[in-house]
Formats: structure tokens, C-alpha cells, sequence
């Protein structure tokens, strides 16, 4: 199975739940069953590595960044991904116009597996203070758990 996390230029967002999620992954014993990987709508920071500001916010739990580079969305990522999950309405929408009809994986929002949040979008904290980049560790941490609920229920 691959899952692919996106949002906008892949420094921020999808390169936190990235090293999230594998880590919880391997936490539960399903790195090998399940293949995680981030992307951008954006190529703006192709190749950059995330955000400093995400990096130091995700190290302050125990999750490294440093090996992760900025991504765009590509097309053969509809062929690989059976689930790719967007951090936002915007980049939803984006990534569903480029999927077209002959995409068979699941495609929706990252925060519709914790529901318990109230929120259905994960901020980009780019533009904005320090707080914002844990607070996105809070929201990727409880719909990573949430999901990999469901994939320990799937995969047994």
C-alpha cells in the first residue's frame, strides 16, 4: 500500500505527517506493509528540505525531517498512491483535477480521519508564528493515529 501526503510546496504540511506517520507506522509494526511519501502541488521548493521551522517543531518529538526534500505532485504518483491525502480544500481541488477518471485509490482530506478535531483542514503555518508548526504536529499526530486504526483493522 502507498499513501501520499500533499499540500502546498511540500516543506511545511505533508513532510511533517510524512515523518509522522511512518514513524507511527513502524511504531505498530507496518513499515513494510505500507510505503508513505509527500508531495507539493507547487514545485517552488523542489529539492529544498523542509521548513527549519517544522523541522525544530517535529525534533522537539522525537520526528526527523532531515532526510525528507520538496516534491512536486507528479503524475505518475495517481499510478503508485492507493491513498493520497490533502491537507486542504485548495490542494484537494488541485490534486483531483490532475487525478482525472483513471485514478482508482481513495482521494480526500487528511483531518476527515479524526473528525474529533472540529476541523476538516490543516493550517499552513508558513506565513505565520512559531505555535503553528506544533499545532500542525497536533492535528497530523491525532489523524495519524486515527488512520492507522483503520489500516491495523484493514491489514490485521
Amino acid at each position: 500500500m502507498r499513501i501520499l501526503f500533499v499540500c502546498l510546496g511540500n516543506i511545511c504540511r505533508s513532510p511533517t505527517a510524512q515523518a509522522v506517520f511512518s514513524r507511527k507506522l513502524e511504531a505498530r509494526g507496518f513499515a513494510a506493509a505500507v510505503d508513505v511519501d509527500s508531495c507539493g502541488t507547487l514545485g517552488t521548493h523542489q529539492g529544498e528540505p523542509p521548513d527549519a521551522r517544522a523541522a525544530a517543531a517535529a525534533a522537539l518529538r522525537g520526528y526527523d525531517l532531515s532526510a525528507l526534500r520538496s516534491r512536486q505532485l507528479r503524475d505518475s504518483d495517481f499510478q503508485d498512491s492507493d491513498l493520497i491525502l490533502a491537507m486542504d480544500k485548495d490542494n484537494l481541488r488541485q490534486v483531483r483535477q490532475r487525478a482525472g477518471a483513471g485514478f482508482s485509490g481513495e482521494l480526500g482530506l487528511f483531518l476527515k480521519w479524526a473528525p474529533q478535531l472540529g476541523v476538516d483542514e490543516v493550517p499552513d503555518p508558513f506565513f505565520g508564528e512559531d505555535d503553528g508548526f506544533a499545532h500542525v504536529l497536533d492535528l497530523v499526530e491525532a489523524a495519524s493515529d486515527a488512520l492507522l486504526d483503520r489500516l491495523e483493522r484493514d491489514l490485521g
